[in-house]
């Protein structure tokens, strides 16, 4: 007798702790989806995300494909000769080179990233190549440069930019090699689409921490920190130091936190406590912030400092928004 209410014990048990699995699931299982007539919704990070954004949704109308909306979107930015922290005209290393660090996918699981990679000016087309040309998730250094050699990638001059040039001049002066991330409107572009049938895409490209030690890769190219993107669920890419989100995985940490059935907010928010609880030490000099999206067509964004904002984009609208923060 003993022995069969142990069983049932356990039984009951095993159930209780299987059903906040199962509720916080079936939200997703009845999302309703974005009606045909509200196009695609576009998010990407900071200010130069509304540029961004009107490239992703011009190309979008162009192709229908939010795949290539995400794509051209962010190879605006990395276009910008005022943003000096995507493409080549970012600021360079301690030796002062300058190298891109970029990544791409969807909801499918299809992904690409290419990381310390040199003299190619749209890493994040050559991020897509790796995810569509190749049975490879990344190539690094010299070996994604060969590979955009081979697929006909322009080789540009390996030469800073004249702001760049000017900014590593002055920071020689000193050669500070602790990281100092800024709190305002700088840093990687992450951008994360839905289009009306439910189907996600997300991009990030960089050119990484300025003034890092020579090989430094940070969080936007690796799968699961900078960038995650799954149909089932939703989306969510990072910006900041990208030490501080690797650690935590942040941004497949928000995509599990929605599958079970936290909102992109509230997500996003967890995601913050845990990277301050893994940098406590150093968080008064860490910038780090998250976005996402999930199937309903629901966002959420939340930074560690105050300062982080991003764009927000359909076919009727491109905004900035001003994130929360922890502090």
């Amino acid at each position: 007798m003993s022995q069969r209410r142990k069983f049932i014990k356990k039984s009951i048990l095993g159930s209780l702790i299987a059903l906040p699995t199962l509720s916080h699931a079936l939200p997703n299982l009845y999302s309703s989806p974005r009606k045909k007539e509200d196009g695609p919704l576009i998010l990407s990070t900071w200010n130069h995300g509304l540029p961004a954004n009107a490239a992703a949704i011009k190309k979008f109308k162009e192709t229908g494909s939010i795949l290539d909306a995400v794509e051209i979107g962010v190879k605006d930015t990395e276009l910008d000769l005022d943003n000096l922290s995507v493409g080549l005209q970012g600021l360079p290393d301690r030796e002062g080179i300058t190298t891109l660090d970029a990544s791409i996918m969807t909801g499918d699981g299809s992904c690409g990233s290419v990381a310390f990679v040199r003299q190619v000016k749209h890493p994040i087309s050559l991020a897509r190549a790796v995810m569509e040309k190749t049975p490879h998730v990344m190539l690094a250094g010299e070996g994604a440069r060969q590979f955009a050699i081979s697929q006909g990638f322009p080789i540009e001059e390996e030469k800073l930019s004249p702001k760049a040039q000017k900014a590593y001049d002055e920071w020689k002066k000193t050669s500070n090699y602790k990281p100092v991330i800024n709190i305002e409107n700088h840093d990687t572009i992450g951008m994360i689409g839905m289009d009306a049938q439910g189907n996600l895409a997300g991009s990030c490209t960089t050119s990484g921490l300025a003034y890092k030690m020579h090989g430094r890769v940070g969080d936007s190219p690796i799968i699961g920190a900078g960038l995650y993107v799954d149909n089932e669920v939703g989306a969510a890419t990072a910006t900041g130091l990208g030490e501080s989100i690797i650690r935590i995985c942040g941004s497949f940490l928000i995509v599990e936190l929605m599958r079970q059935g936290r909102t992109p907010q509230e997500a996003c928010e967890e995601a913050v406590r845990r990277l301050i609880s893994k940098n406590r030490k150093d968080i008064s000099n860490i910038q780090a912030g998250f976005l996402a999206i999930n199937k309903d067509g629901e966002v959420g964004a939340f930074a560690v400092q105050p300062g982080f904002n991003y764009a927000k984009a359909d076919l009727n609208k491109n905004e900035l928004i001003d994130s929360k923060s922890h502090f």
